[in-house]
């Protein structure tokens, strides 16, 4: 427990430090986000500097194996799996950085690197017999084979696409992540405890990855909540999306994800239903995709969107544990 505590305050002011120190250093550089035109909100926030995922994610990773966490090989990997799409992410604000313009990676550029990447996690998961499932609101598990390997690179592709796609308003992706976090950290105590996929150190080594994430996170979102002296980019929204969507393969809670992650459901689900049906009426359900602009343009500020998603997100996910009590 304390080895938790440590790791969170550790990571927190690490990644405060570290802001601190670089954001004056980004915007001399000129390390600026380029904002949408469309999007009328926001016109007030071009220039701001962005890549701030790497404060939170160098915070959490280096906590994270100074309280020993590298002796777990499961919660190692997903860190490893965690910075590759950071580095993805890292190229793509390069790349915007570089020529000044919102678009860097081209669609099907970032596609090859994350069905790459995830095909690579399932390739892992099923070489090392870690091809079983939690089913949701049960203790029972299902062997799903050489299905994992489809299976996990699509949880990959699909939840760090949602995670970014969520990360359109100061504080929001961060915000959300917290709420994930800290259900599914207790889902792991529950399961270590009461129906055990892995050794009881694989268990702990996860969640001190969660702990030290968290913590990071939290030193991130000073600098982040509305308004944002940072962007974490995607630099930290791909490296969220691969932390979370690793964890769960590992972890056999692959169908938890879209429980414990039902905002970044929300965020996904919400543009391509706006773009089929656009492209079938001419006409928007929503003022504008992902869910949380639209309720940007009914009024709702940042501050309460962000915190709607995150609290959302944390009860249906303490709900999601209710067959462990």
């Amino acid at each position: 427990m304390k080895a938790y505590l440590f790791a969170f305050l550790s990571a927190a002011a690490l990644c405060a430090a570290l802001a601190a120190i670089f954001i004056p250093w980004l915007r001399k550089k000129k390390a600026q986000q380029t904002i949408l035109k469309y999007v009328e909100e926001h016109k007030s926030k071009n220039g701001t500097p962005t890549m701030g995922g790497l404060f939170f994610v160098i915070a959490a990773i280096m906590a994270f194996f100074f309280f020993g966490g590298g002796r777990g090989r499961v919660a190692t990997v997903s860190a490893v799996f965690g910075i590759a799409y950071m580095i993805t992410g890292f190229l793509d604000d390069y790349i915007k950085i570089r020529f000044r313009r919102n678009e860097g990676l081209k669609p099907y550029q970032k596609i090859i690197f994350q069905v790459f990447i995830g095909a690579i996690a399932g390739i892992f998961a099923y070489k090392n017999g870690l091809s079983q499932a939690y089913i949701p609101f049960t203790r029972r598990t299902a062997e799903l084979g050489w299905g994992v390997i489809p299976l996990i690179a699509l949880l990959f592709i699909a939840l760090t696409n949602c995670v970014n796609l969520t990360d359109g308003l100061d504080g929001l992706a961060g915000s959300t992540v917290l709420g994930y976090l800290l259900p599914f950290t207790l889902l792991l105590s529950l399961q270590k405890g009461q129906a055990a996929y892995l050794a009881s150190a694989e268990y702990g080594a996860v969640q001190l990855l969660n702990v030290a994430l968290a913590g990071a996170l939290i030193g991130f979102l000073f600098f982040n909540v509305n308004r944002a002296s940072v962007f974490m980019g995607d630099t930290g929204s791909l490296a969220l999306g691969g932390f979370l969507a690793a964890q769960a393969a590992f972890t056999g809670n692959v169908f938890y994800v879209p429980i414990f992650g039902i905002m970044f459901v929300v965020s996904g689900l919400s543009v391509i239903l706006q773009v089929l049906y656009y492209k079938r009426t001419k006409k928007r359900i929503f003022f504008m995709a992902p869910f949380h602009h639209h309720l940007q343009h009914k009024g709702i500020s940042e501050c309460k969107i962000s915190y709607i998603y995150m609290a959302v997100t944390l009860l249906i996910g303490l709900l999601a544990l209710c067959n462990y009590l």
